[in-house]
């Protein structure tokens, strides 16, 4: 049996961390990678007695070092893998009924939770590497609270991370514990290039690849690690370190999540020649590679991010922060001093983000959303977040969601729908494609479609008329999706091996359609897993076009007319039909990508693009609960009237209308026409300055008595009020003299409204018996303007409201144009006025001088 490594910096908590967990449930456990927390953690609470009834579950944010970490302490322990050791992750599980300690993907457990909310036989969750806040980890850790304190008090939970904001989590977490190990590891020596390089022209895996061997001419010892942000990356410097005559000596590896278990085993092992392991940031935490001591960084990773174009999350290339980099960098002194090497600039490294923002700002959260309303959470803002999403990304996440068919009702609840989508670990989209798919006996083309939604189209625009005749004689003409055809230039490409050549005669992006397959067979292995039918056989076109628009029916788009590529969409969106796309005389069609392009003079045109035609009456069918006739009413610019018709809509978008003789609905129109008020387009005569200075007397009224209870008067509150006055009206010519104080005047309750004149006047009467008109503003006291010769014979100060307010006096010259501000002109007469009276007095001699 192996021996545990018992002299990891992690046993210095050993006894404090079984205490607390004892005593509170919750611990905070900070500890640097290679301190053995994520591998002897898990083997404490098992040798303390804490998996007794149950099993300790440890997330993982990858899938490699989950599968690796399970693998590792399996050896430890003394027992195959699946045994008393486990893991589970997407398409992949290796535990059994004498499992104790579980590694996991986030994914995993937020699922498990959704369909048992006691989280039967688990004793303990470990959440490892936290810092790295993926979305499904804050989450999980949010239900694993709730849960803890209603069904399940006795669970434990730990959180774990190399490097964390304890106080945050902590105070999130209380009553909760931190303990920090410090760990041990070696100086590690920085250097940055010298001099910024474009990896547009000089490709990062050459870069990498020169990097390596300067540094290996000049070192005798050692592994190496080389960062980069993907597989197709990591070939390329494969590729490039074997040109290297510095190298010969070295043997080198791939490590990246798609890479078969044996090849990810490989790369780790132990080795008698030096290596050099070229990964993804799969090696940044949880993995500790024993021997490296040099790091090459290329400073890139593919980071998940929602692309509002395709309305999915997506991986896009990036710089890592300040944080990411350091961590890379550590993985070099671990066991002996080492070397990191940058390949950025000093400057450019103090211009990077200090850290990566958490997934939960910057992921679409329909998946999550989805997964919470399945575990019976309805009120999703209510939802107790480490940190709360935007207010937008969950509304476009439920509407999303209500559009799929997921959720139903006034509430948003799940649906029988929804519940069978959350068995697809996959985007809501793709799941209820599949769904549709497996309905309609097409399940393999769907999945190839869903893949080539992933990626940008790998069919060059522009290409020259040679290339576009090639590529219309082998691909064939194309009216119902463009999908199709992408899906034929993607099977002329796998045919040639991806060839370049071959490709570049049909203007296809080689490289691009290259990196559809591994993604198509991740689809086929979701569908399999479910049991569905993933076979080649016929299938009908019309079909497959259903299945599109089961997954994108929130991307409906109607052609205006036949002569021009303009189109209305779903939630009252405009659009233009992309000219490449060969969906040209589709009169309805639903388009998977929608991107906005800024035009001339910052003007931005929404580019509706990938699109699928489909019939109206399909819409009925998928979705007959959206699809209804109804009375419409619209504002006629030129009557300048609002006016009804008869509609047949899907959802909002209106599919056909005829105008009829009926009376629109009052709301409506008055809702309609304020909309045009605050637009500019009508005007209300009767909404003039006074009207503005009674509403900002009654917002001082509230703040200068708030024992009054008066309601201030928002911009929105103002769109609500013109929207009372035109209550009743159906044009312009109506509204044009309509009063409009009465509906402002409801606004206060009569006690209020009683008060308004004497508290907070329109105009004063000055000691000289004038009256004088006060001007309100949104801040400062109330002015009072008034020329000179106006205010003689008036002294002192003045207020209003009882008292509590002091007038402002702005005293004008003969031309109007204000000479002195002053809230005493007791002080004005006596210091200022003799010396403006000798000026003004030869500028108007007609005008009285006291």
């Amino acid at each position: 049996m192996p021996v545990i490594p018992r002299d990891l910096p992690i046993y210095e908590l050993e006894k404090n961390l079984v205490a607390t967990l004892r005593a509170q449930g919750r611990l905070i456990v900070q500890a640097p990678t290679g301190s053995g927390k994520s591998t002897q953690l898990p083997q404490m609470l098992r040798a303390h007695g804490f998996l007794e009834k149950g099993e300790v579950v440890v997330l993982q944010p990858r899938r490699l070092a989950a599968r690796m970490l399970a693998k590792r302490v399996a050896e430890e322990v003394g027992c195959a893998l699946g045994d008393e050791v486990g893991y589970q992750i997407r398409l992949e599980s290796r535990v059994s009924a004498k499992t104790k300690i579980r590694f996991v993907t986030e994914g995993i457990l937020l699922r498990q939770m959704s369909f048992d909310a006691t989280l039967k036989g688990i004793a303990a969750l470990v959440f490892d590497e936290f810092h790295e806040r993926h979305l499904y980890g804050d989450i999980s850790l949010a239900r694993a609270v709730q849960i803890q304190q209603t069904t399940r008090p006795d669970l434990k939970i730990i959180v774990m991370s190399a490097t964390l904001d304890a106080v945050v989590l902590k105070d999130y977490l209380a009553p909760c514990e931190v303990l920090t190990s410090q760990g041990r590891s070696f100086p590690v020596a920085i250097e940055y290039l010298p001099k910024a390089v474009n990896f547009e022209k000089d490709n990062v895996w050459d870069v990498a690849a020169r990097e390596v061997a300067r540094v290996a001419a000049k070192t005798s010892s050692g592994d190496f690690l080389v960062f980069m942000p993907g597989s197709y990356e990591i070939s390329r410097t494969l590729q490039a370190l074997q040109f290297e005559s510095a190298l010969r000596d070295f043997v080198a590896f791939p490590l990246h999540g798609e890479l078969p278990p044996e090849q990810q085993d490989r790369a780790v092992a132990r080795s008698e020649q030096r290596k050099i392991i070229v990964s993804t940031n799969v090696a940044e935490t949880s993995l500790t590679i024993d021997g490296v001591t040099v790091v090459v960084d290329c400073g890139l990773a593919r980071v998940a991010r929602f692309d509002a174009n395709r309305g999915i999350n997506t991986l896009l290339i990036e710089k890592v922060s300040i944080a990411s980099a350091d961590q890379r960098a550590g993985r070099a002194g671990r066991t002996a001093p080492g070397v990191c090497v940058r390949l950025w600039t000093e400057r450019e490294h103090s211009q990077r983000a200090l850290q990566e923002l958490p997934e939960v700002k910057r992921l679409d959260l329909s998946e999550v959303v989805l997964t919470l309303k399945a575990s019976g959470i309805d009120d999703i803002v209510a939802f107790p977040w480490l940190e709360k999403p935007e207010p937008k990304a969950l509304e476009r996440a439920e509407m999303l969601l209500a559009d799929l068919g997921a959720l139903g009702g006034k509430r948003r609840v799940i649906t029988d729908t929804g519940r069978r989508m959350l068995r697809f670990p996959v985007h809501p989209r793709y799941a209820r494609m599949l769904l549709e798919a497996d309905a309609r006996d097409c399940v393999r083309p769907v999945a190839l479609m869903a893949s080539l939604t992933q990626g940008r189209s790998f069919l060059m625009r522009g290409v020259p008329r040679d290339v576009e005749e090639a590529r219309e004689k082998t691909l064939g003409d194309e009216e119902e999706s463009d999908f199709f055809l992408l899906m034929r230039a993607w099977k002329y490409a796998e045919q040639n091996s991806y060839s370049v050549d071959a490709c570049r005669r049909l203007g296809i992006h080689a490289q691009g359609a290259r990196q559809v397959w591994p993604l198509f067979k991740q689809f086929l292995e979701i569908a399999a897993k479910e049991g569905l039918d993933a076979s080649e056989k016929s299938v009908d076109g019309v079909q497959v076009r259903k299945c599109v628009l089961a997954g994108f029916s929130d991307q409906l788009a109607k052609r205006l007319d036949g002569g021009t590529l303009r189109c209305d969409l779903v939630h009252g969106r405009r659009g233009v039909l992309a000219r490449e796309s060969a969906m040209q005389r589709a009169p309805l069609f639903v388009a998977a990508e929608i991107s906005e392009v800024e035009g001339r003079g910052g003007e931005v045109s929404v580019l509706l693009s990938q699109a699928t035609a489909v019939e109206e009456a399909w819409l009925k069918e998928l979705f007959p609960e959206d699809y209804r006739d109804a009375v419409g009413v619209v504002y006629d610019e030129q009557a300048r009237r609002v006016i009804a018709r008869r509609e047949r809509r899907f959802r909002d978008l209106v599919l056909e209308a005829k105008l009829t003789a009926e009376t629109p609905p009052e709301s409506d129109a008055a809702s309609l026409l304020a909309r045009e008020v605050m637009a500019g387009n009508i005007v209300l005569t009767e909404w003039n300055e006074n009207v503005d200075q009674w509403i900002v007397r009654v917002n001082r009224l509230a703040e200068w008595f708030p024992e009054l209870e008066v309601t201030p008067i928002t911009d929105a509150d103002k769109a609500t009020l013109i929207e009372q006055v035109c209550y009743g009206s159906y044009g312009a010519r109506e509204l044009k003299d309509k009063p409009v104080m009465p509906a402002l005047r409801d606004w206060l309750r009569p006690e209020q409204l009683a008060v308004l004149d004497d508290y907070l006047p329109e105009r004063l009467i000055m000691g000289n018996g004038r009256k004088a008109r006060l001007t309100y503003k949104a801040e400062g006291p109330p002015i009072m303007s008034a020329r000179i010769q106006e205010l003689f014979g008036v002294d002192g100060r003045f207020t209003i409201a009882h008292g509590r307010v002091a007038v402002k006096f702005e005293v004008l010259a003969p031309n109007q144009r204000p000479i002195q501000v002053t809230d005493d002109l007791t002080s004005f007469w006596r210091d200022m006025y003799p010396k403006v009276k000798a000026e003004l007095s030869r500028r108007y001699p007609r005008h009285e001088w006291r």
